[in-house]
């Protein structure tokens, strides 16, 4: 039989060959209804593209693909980092999807995943992905979650216990005396930033004089984090909070600086926690205490769990991990 090719696509969708190009390779350039009218066209034509039919007369692709929500920041980095340790260790290279905060280009990825057949896919979500991972699923594309979880629980996951991670942040900050609390958080609607949230809730509702302030910020950035920092410290001394959960270290190194540019002492006047434990952490201008999340060995067992549902070896394998968290205390939040 003739391979499909794109002019059968074209014809079929009834747009030039170019759109074709646009909607399969580069879907920001057309709308959204046009894009889909173009997959819908490939799906019924079965069109490989001429790359991954390459690839796939070779009898596999060779490839994992894997999304990250921000892949600046270095927890995220590391994540990727302990997955192509596993992969390289079995001959497989890791197509990353970098999602930069944004639902679209995390869902492009995952479609980009979808048209060169990769052998399995590692999702670090930053939105709702239910869809185009069904449509992974149902072209034989084992998937893992990882620093998430399936809420239905049908997909393997490699997961961090968020809400303990916050709970154990806030009770360091309580054990040390601190009773007004300040949860600052980027992105709302990122599931592990709310479990981080509502790990400081149950902390606070144990203790009768103690309260929690939310603060939302629209990035994870160092920048935004000095902003935070100067805004925090132009209060009143009186409406300041005492301590500080941050949702991730980049955030809390930025909010460090600010802070202590406007003559605030950490960790006398205001006491700062992050979490991640980054690199960077244990060098900042004042050093940071932090949760210690594993990032290297999550993002190596994620790997492994995906290699071992390809393979068809997962039926005596946990196909759902929880690591705990760690707190690293240093001069943050505790003078030396």
């Amino acid at each position: 039989m003739r391979r499909v090719g794109i002019r059968d696509v074209a014809a079929r969708a009834g747009v030039s060959i170019s759109t074709v190009s646009n909607a399969l390779n580069r879907p920001h350039l057309v709308s959204a209804a046009l894009a889909d009218r173009v997959r819908d066209a490939a799906d019924q034509l079965g069109y490989v593209p001429l790359q991954a039919a390459r690839q796939l007369r070779a009898g596999r692709s060779g490839l994992l693909g894997m999304t990250v929500i921000n892949i600046a920041n270095p927890y995220f980095a590391e994540l990727v980092a302990g997955a192509e340790d596993a992969a390289s260790a079995a001959g497989l290279r890791v197509l990353v999807g970098n999602s930069s905060d944004d639902a679209a280009k995390e869902r492009d990825h995952l479609e980009l995943f979808e048209r060169v057949q990769v052998e399995g896919a590692l999702v670090s979500p930053f939105a709702d992905t239910g869809p185009w991972l069904e449509r992974l699923r149902r072209r034989g594309i084992p998937v893992v979650m990882v620093d998430a979880v399936d809420d239905a629980g049908e997909l393997a996951s490699v997961s961090f216990d968020d809400v303990a991670g916050g709970r154990l942040a806030t009770e360091h900050l309580l054990e040390i005396g601190r009773r007004r609390l300040a949860f600052v958080g980027a992105r709302e609607e990122v599931r592990q930033v709310r479990e981080r949230l509502q790990g400081a809730r149950d902390a606070v509702g144990q203790v009768t004089d103690a309260s929690l302030e939310p603060i939302w910020t629209r990035s994870s950035t160092s920048e935004k984090g000095l902003a935070f920092g100067e805004e925090i410290a132009a209060r009143d001394p009186a409406d300041r909070p005492d301590g500080l959960v941050v949702s991730n270290d980049h955030l809390a190194i930025g909010l460090l600086h600010g802070l202590i540019s406007k003559g605030v002492r950490v960790p006398e006047d205001i006491a700062v926690v992050g979490y991640d434990d980054i690199e960077f952490a244990a060098i900042a201008t004042v050093p940071l205490t932090s949760i210690r999340q594993p990032a290297r060995d999550m993002g190596r067992t994620a790997a492994e769990l995906l290699q071992a549902l390809i393979a068809g070896d997962a039926d005596d394998i946990e196909r759902h991990v929880v690591y705990q968290p760690e707190l690293i205390v240093r001069a943050s939040t505790v003078a030396g």
